[in-house]
């Protein structure tokens, strides 16, 4: 924070301490209608034939608002809340949650180190492993893939055995470290609309999808001109490259004719964040231990 705001937020916090400090002395003196000739006190409001009267603040309550302006002077001095300075105290919220994290690194530490000696692929077999991974994508993973890992718009459907990038244990592991960035290029203003909907026709003809023939025989050739490299001569993707078989009907921005068209026309970009930076890599053991099993279950 820069000195200026941070003189600013010092000038804030310190001025409302102290004009409440003043305003609760001041207005416990303060001379009111009546008071010299041994009326009750009032402030001087009537609404409706009604008079306010103006008794002061009992003692006791008097004393609380004291209180707690001694209170917040003292939390000020001790913890942050004027500005860059710190408190003497030394605290910081992140200072709090790295001790937290380290307290738990001690406690499960040895827990993780267990499971991480053992294949995937025996864990995945493994309830006491899977309870650890399922909490580690409920936390991790769960805001793209869903809760049963079954994928949304955009996001992949980790219970199937349809893998962009591989489903090996090796796969699954490299691809939670490191993320993925997807490139489907824009085609749009390459082949133009025509070009679009041919190619449209014919990769609905690879899954065995209703069709237009003749539009079809078109998109063909302009899928071989431009898709083949990626997607290969018969449609079925290439996982080295992230290329999604286009045989099945598995689709991952939707199989219907316009969102085919839009991938096709516009591209796509969807990125996979990569997860190395912020989980150790015995806590991804577990996971990939867990996305594995999602695939290995009956459908």
């Amino acid at each position: 924070m820069s000195t200026f705001w941070s003189l600013w937020i010092i000038v804030i916090v310190v001025g409302s301490i102290g004009g409440c400090t003043w305003l609760l002395f001041a207005t416990r003196k303060m001379k009111v209608t009546g008071e010299d000739v041994g009326e009750t006190p009032t402030t001087g409001h009537i609404y409706d034939g009604i008079e306010e009267y103006d008794n002061p603040l009992p003692a006791w309550w008097f004393k609380m608002f004291i209180a707690t302006v001694i209170f917040a002077v003292i939390y000020l001095i001790l913890f942050p809340g004027l500005g860059n300075f710190g408190g003497l105290l030394g605290w910081t919220s992140t200072g709090k949650w790295q001790e937290e994290v380290d307290a738990a690194e001690a406690k499960y530490g040895v827990i993780y180190d267990q499971f991480a000696k053992m294949p995937i692929e025996e864990l995945a077999g493994t309830p006491e492993a899977l309870k650890m991974g399922r909490r580690l994508f409920a936390n991790n993973c769960a805001v793209c893939h869903g809760s049963d890992g079954r994928g949304a718009y955009g996001f992949p459907n980790l219970s199937d055995d349809d893998w962009l990038y591989g489903g090996t244990p090796a796969k699954i592991v490299e691809t939670i470290t490191l993320g993925r960035a997807a490139a489907m290029p824009t085609w749009g203003s390459v082949i133009g609309e025509e070009g679009v909907n041919n190619v449209t026709n014919y990769v609905f003809s690879l899954s065995g999808r209703d069709h237009n023939e003749a539009a079809a025989k078109k998109g063909e050739k302009i899928f071989a001109t431009y898709c083949t490299a990626c997607h290969g001569p018969d449609g079925k993707g290439i996982q080295a490259l992230g290329a999604p078989n286009l045989t099945d009907n598995i689709w991952l921005y939707g199989g219907s004719p316009e969102l085919v068209k839009h991938t096709i026309r516009s591209g796509r970009n969807g990125v996979m964040p990569a997860q190395g930076d912020k989980l150790k890599a015995s806590k991804i053991h577990l996971l990939a231990a867990y996305v594995y099993s999602l695939s290995q279950r009956p459908q």
